[in-house]
């Protein structure tokens, strides 16, 4: 959400910023709310008015009365009652503004960065950089849920009859190499100084709105039927969500911390190969990170994000790049993102497997997360996060990216990384 003074003051750039990200039907809220912050503001100055012409006449009636002017004295009450009236007119009017110019406010597009491209939807996403050569498999690799069959890792069926489409059971060697990869990812982002926490994974409705636009909460979130909480989509809700309404002292930033959760969401496609399979799930765990940091470090915070994604995959000795997310596939708060998409074998393409983002002080002004710096001044906060790893699209390139088939067996081997979480095994053998 963006500060209603530099709406005020800058309405041509705000309107320019909407139409880069190719919302035009969002333009007039510009306008919209800059009335409502018009009519607020008189409000609000007729209302002070009021009040410090009050405490005049509250002056003048004491000293009325002491001079026995009593008739006088009630007349002047008698001004201070209609006065009176017209301020609870005001500050009903007032709060009423309040709500309609905050609900206006946060339809309206964060300013994203100027280094963003600017593009319709993610086929204008700019490649940024390679890591690790591309496999070209010499045997046809299996889809990626026969590939767990293959090992008797899987279980739709009995999903499909238990929970809905959407959902799996994970067995066996699977199950734990899914475990391996998150308790992996947990200590990659300790030794990188991040806090380990496992948040709460409901958050009520002032969280959700904080975090994200409408059109993804719509999109996303699951609402607890008779109770003031959602499902978490991501750990990154309930993360930034803890610093609400909070002022942290300069000296204590950055706050850096890693989080795991599982993780629920209404969407699912049926939009060709990748689609299909655990691709796109209800419920699935991850392990997420988030950084609240001065402004002027938030785009260091950004790079190093994004680069201990690359780090971790590469590490799993799986191919990775990096895309730039145009204008027109940035979410509202939003004023930068990266995609780490890993390289599919099966597909001869590549997939996103994590997100990173910079909202700059939008998530932090819609929460009230402050600094107090060591001026004693308070400043908003930046805000940031990165998908460490989630399992289920992990899985489809750890999966294709180390299976081998001599013609009789298919052996998945085990990046070195993970074969301590795996005890001491080296690979894993079709059944």
């Amino acid at each position: 959400m963006l500060d209603i003074k530099f709406v005020r003051e800058n309405p041509e750039i705000v309107k320019e910023n909407i139409k880069k990200k190719f919302k035009d039907a969002k333009l007039p809220l510009v306008d919209e709310a800059i009335e409502l912050d018009s009519q607020k503001r008189a409000a609000n100055s007729e209302a002070n008015d009021l009040r410090a012409n009050r405490n005049k006449i509250s002056k003048q009636i004491g000293a009325l009365m002491a001079q026995g002017k009593r008739d006088e004295a009630m007349e002047m009450k008698a001004l201070v009652s209609q006065q009176a009236d017209r301020l609870k007119e005001l500050e009903a009017l007032e709060a009423e503004l309040e709500i309609k110019l905050k609900d206006v406010m946060m339809k309206i597009p964060n300013i994203i960065d100027a280094s963003v491209p600017v593009g319709k939807n993610d086929e204008d996403n700019v490649e940024v950089t390679r890591y690790g050569e591309k496999t070209v498999p010499t045997f046809e690799i299996p889809y990626h849920t026969d590939i767990m069959a293959l090992f008797n890792g899987i279980d739709k069926e009995a999903a499909g009859r238990v929970a809905g489409e959407g959902f799996y059971y994970l067995m066996g060697d699977i199950a734990r190499l899914h475990s391996a990869v998150l308790s992996y990812a947990r200590d990659f982002m300790i030794e990188k100084g991040f806090t380990y926490c496992i948040p709460p994974f409901m958050i009520r409705s002032n969280v959700v709105t904080g975090v994200m636009s409408f059109e993804e909460m719509d999109a996303m979130m699951y609402k607890i039927e008779g109770e003031d909480l959602y499902l978490i989509g991501t750990s990154e809700h309930s993360m930034i969500g803890k610093f609400i309404d909070t002022i942290t002292p300069e000296s204590a930033l950055p706050l850096t911390l890693t989080s795991y959760s599982p993780c629920f969401r209404k969407e699912k496609g049926a939009h060709g190969i990748e689609e299909r399979g655990i691709y796109r799930i209800h419920q699935f765990e991850k392990q997420e990170m988030i950084v609240i940091c001065k402004p002027e470090e938030s785009m260091d915070w950004f790079n190093k994000m994004w680069s201990y994604s690359v780090e971790l995959f590469r590490s799993m000795d799986i191919p990775v790049r990096t895309l730039e997310c145009c204008s027109g596939d940035l979410a509202d708060l939003k004023v930068k993102s990266y995609d780490i998409e890993a390289w599919s074998p099966k597909q001869q393409k590549y997939f996103e497997v994590c997100s990173c983002s910079n909202l700059g002080d939008a998530q932090a002004r819609r929460l009230g997360i402050r600094v107090k710096g060591e001026d004693g001044n308070k400043y908003l906060a930046h805000t940031l996060n990165n998908t460490v790893v989630a399992p289920p699209r992990m899985l489809i390139a750890l999966l294709e990216n180390n299976l081998t088939f001599d013609g009789d067996t298919y052996t998945l081997k085990i990046p070195k990384a993970l074969q301590s979480y795996m005890g001491g095994k080296t690979e894993i053998k079709s059944k």
